[in-house]
Formats: structure tokens, C-alpha cells, sequence
């Protein structure tokens, strides 16, 4: 096996060059497929996890490969440019070659770290690749990295591109043999002088960070919800709410995915002293400041909860004591559907502040939420709700 020298390419730098290209030029378009697909039923779902899964896969495959390739070079003597006269073409073209050098690594990379900080998401078919040690679960993490992904994927097409139309310009312009020697069989040439420019390496790097400051300006880097509602405005209550949280739990692509909402209401009444009916409640919640990882846009839709035509979900219940154990006793009303819900609920009494968790579990279908969604392995039936405040009489 011919091993590089200044004159010419190892036929191992030739196969790692060509095998690289090959995974990149099958995962580009496998990305704008898996991207541009919809997901708003079961099959479409499938067809959009089964190219985002293929996406990912051979994202890992070209970072380790990129790895590998990168560490071999380290230990070759780099063939000499074929016109070194050329200061500002060579110039361009070393950049270039950072350029791609560092895309092969961060691009693959940032997607790896977006998967991987993601809730759920379309699964990576390496057993290793689906959680990176030392990556939390976190939606802005997943934002962050998944920006930076985007970005520096452009970065990574316009370089390719660059390096392609830089080829064909040697091969058919000039009819060097630029080309010529990254191919099979083709190993001796004329040696020349090296001609290297020690910043094409900081050249790259700072356009790669000019990319990402320009993208954290347009506000790509950030969690930043696309859709918003009014807040709600205060109400008047025997009980004054002032700490609690209104979570949520669902299950999709089997990966447990949490959530809550920003914005919610509590008028409430209770005696301790009474027995059987002690109070009441009714509770307003604000939908659209749901936030639910990834997909609190997509919760917004039609099919989900229906932003538009229903902005303002309500329950409202009796307070019970029976036996020791307390219960709100009511109805739940998202969308058009009415329902009626019983949520037992734990109730710590500190003089006139009151404490209470309550857990209940809803079906998503009892409010037509997700009705495309007919497959439990896309999205669970059941969503756990959990309630949990502080008051003030």
C-alpha cells in the first residue's frame, strides 16, 4: 500500500477521502428529506423517524470516521501543492480544506449533542451513540446544539461546493493533476516546494465563530417559543396562590418527554373545619404557555391542543374529604370535550398556608388531542398530570 509522501496520496488517505464523500453526500440530502417530511400521521411519523434515524446514524459513522482520517493525516507528509506560485488560490484552497476538516468534526458533532440532550427523538442505530455521557436532558441544550448544527451545516455545503468547483477548475481548466492523484493508481509526480500558509487554520476557525455569533444574534443559538398567548389576568380568591406548577408527562417515540404550563389561574375556597365538601376550585390555564421540549409548537396544532381555536383550558371542581383523604372532584374542559376528572390530592396545613400535590392520569384521546396519532409507539395514550401549590388564606 503506497504511503503518502510530497508527492503523492496513500492509497489509505484515498480511501478514507472517498469513503468520507460517500457518507457525505448520502447524508445531506437524507437531512432536507427528514426535515422538509411532515409528521402529522402515524405513517408520516414513521417515514420522518425511519430518515431522521438514518441522518443521525451516518452522522456518527462520519464523525468517527472524520476522527480517524484526521489522526492519520497527522502521522503522513502532506503532498505539495501542485502550483505554489499561485499564493492566493493556494491560500484559498488550504482555508477550504480547514474548512471541511472542521466540519467533518463539529457538524456531526453538534447533531450528536442536540440528539442526545433531545427528550425524544428519532433513534441513532448504534447501541453507544443514542446518550453521550455528560450531556443533560435539556431542551435548551438540544436548542443550543441543535442551531449550532444548522449553521455550521451550511458552512459545511458551501465548503464542499467550494472543494468541488475547485477540483473541476484543476481537472478541466487547468488539466493538472490535482485531481488525478486523489484517484487509485495514480501515485508519482513532478516533487515541488511546499508551499504552506500557517493561518488558513485560523482563517477557518474564525469563520466557523463569525457563523455562530451571527446565528446567536438572529437568535438561532436560543430556546425561543414561536408562539405566545396574553397572560392571564389575576383573580380574586379566598386563597391566594403564590408558588406552584401545573406539570405534565407524556410518552413519544418511547422517550418520556416533560413539561408544564407558564400561565394559570386558582380561585379557591376551603374550610379545614368542614367535613365531606370543604371547598371548591377553578382553575384557568393559559395553553399556549405550554413548554414541552422540542415539541411545544407542534403540541399547538390543529390535531393537538388547537391554539387558535381554543386558547384557554378550565377545571373546575368541588373539594372533598372522605375519610382522611381529599379530592377535587370536577371537570375538565380542553378543546370541545368536557370530562370529568377526580384528582386525589395530598394537603399539608401550616396555620393559613396550605400545601397540596395531586397526581391524576389523563387519556390524550378523551380530548381529541392527537387523533392522527393512532399508534401508542409515536405518541402514549396516557399524559400524567401534576399539581403542585403553595396558598395563602
Amino acid at each position: 500500500m503506497t504511503a503518502m509522501t510530497e508527492t503523492a496520496y496513500s492509497t489509505k488517505t484515498k480511501i478514507f477521502h472517498w469513503l468520507t464523500a460517500l457518507l457525505v453526500v448520502s447524508i445531506i440530502p437524507l437531512g432536507i428529506l427528514a426535515s422538509d417530511a411532515p409528521f402529522e400521521t402515524d405513517a408520516q411519523i414513521a417515514t420522518k423517524t425511519l430518515l431522521f434515524s438514518m441522518h443521525k446514524t451516518l452522522g456518527v459513522a462520519v464523525f468517527l470516521v472524520a476522527l480517524a482520517r484526521i489522526a492519520y493525516a497527522l502521522t503522513q507528509t502532506k503532498p505539495a501543492p501542485l502550483h505554489p506560485e499561485r499564493r492566493v488560490e493556494t491560500l484559498l484552497a488550504e482555508v477550504v480544506h480547514w474548512l471541511l476538516y472542521i466540519s467533518l468534526v463539529l457538524v456531526p458533532l453538534t447533531g450528536w449533542i442536540h440528539h442526545s440532550a433531545a427528550a425524544a427523538s428519532a433513534p441513532i442505530w448504534i447501541p453507544f451513540a443514542n446518550h453521550l455521557p455528560f450531556i443533560p436532558v435539556d431542551p435548551t441544550v438540544s436548542d443550543f446544539f441543535g442551531g449550532l448544527h444548522w449553521l455550521w451545516s451550511k458552512v459545511m455545503v458551501v465548503s464542499i461546493l467550494l472543494h468541488f468547483a475547485g477540483a473541476m477548475k484543476h481537472h478541466v481548466i487547468d488539466k493538472d493533476e490535482t485531481l488525478r492523484r486523489m484517484w487509485f493508481g495514480h501515485n508519482a509526480y513532478t516533487a515541488r516546494a511546499q508551499g504552506v500558509h500557517r493561518n488558513s487554520a485560523m482563517i477557518a476557525l474564525a469563520i466557523y465563530a463569525a457563523v455562530a455569533g451571527i446565528g446567536a444574534s438572529f437568535g438561532i443559538l436560543g430556546q425561543e417559543k414561536t408562539i405566545s398567548s396574553p397572560s392571564l389576568s389575576t383573580v380574586s380568591s379566598e386563597w391566594t396562590v403564590h408558588d406552584g406548577t401545573i406539570a405534565i408527562s407524556v410518552t413519544q417515540l418511547g422517550n418520556v418527554v416533560t413539561g408544564q404550563f407558564d400561565d394559570w389561574t386558582a380561585a379557591i375556597t376551603f374550610d379545614e373545619n368542614a367535613t365531606g365538601s370543604v371547598g371548591s376550585v377553578e382553575t384557568t390555564i393559559n395553553v399556549g404557555t405550554l413548554t414541552l421540549g422540542s415539541v411545544s409548537d407542534q403540541a399547538m396544532g390543529k390535531d393537538f391542543f388547537d391554539l387558535v381555536t381554543f386558547p384557554i383550558a378550565t377545571f373546575t371542581a368541588d373539594l372533598v374529604k372522605l375519610e382522611g383523604v381529599y379530592l377535587a372532584e370536577g371537570t375538565l374542559a380542553i378543546k370541545s370535550a368536557r370530562v370529568p376528572v377526580t384528582l386525589p390530592f395530598d394537603l399539608t396545613l401550616d396555620a393559613d398556608t396550605a400545601t397540596m400535590v395531586g397526581t391524576v392520569s389523563l387519556d390524550r384521546r378523551d380530548f381529541a388531542i392527537g387523533e392522527s396519532m393512532a399508534d401508542e409507539s409515536n405518541l402514549g395514550f396516557g399524559v400524567d398530570v401534576t399539581i403542585n401549590l403553595t396558598a395563602t388564606r
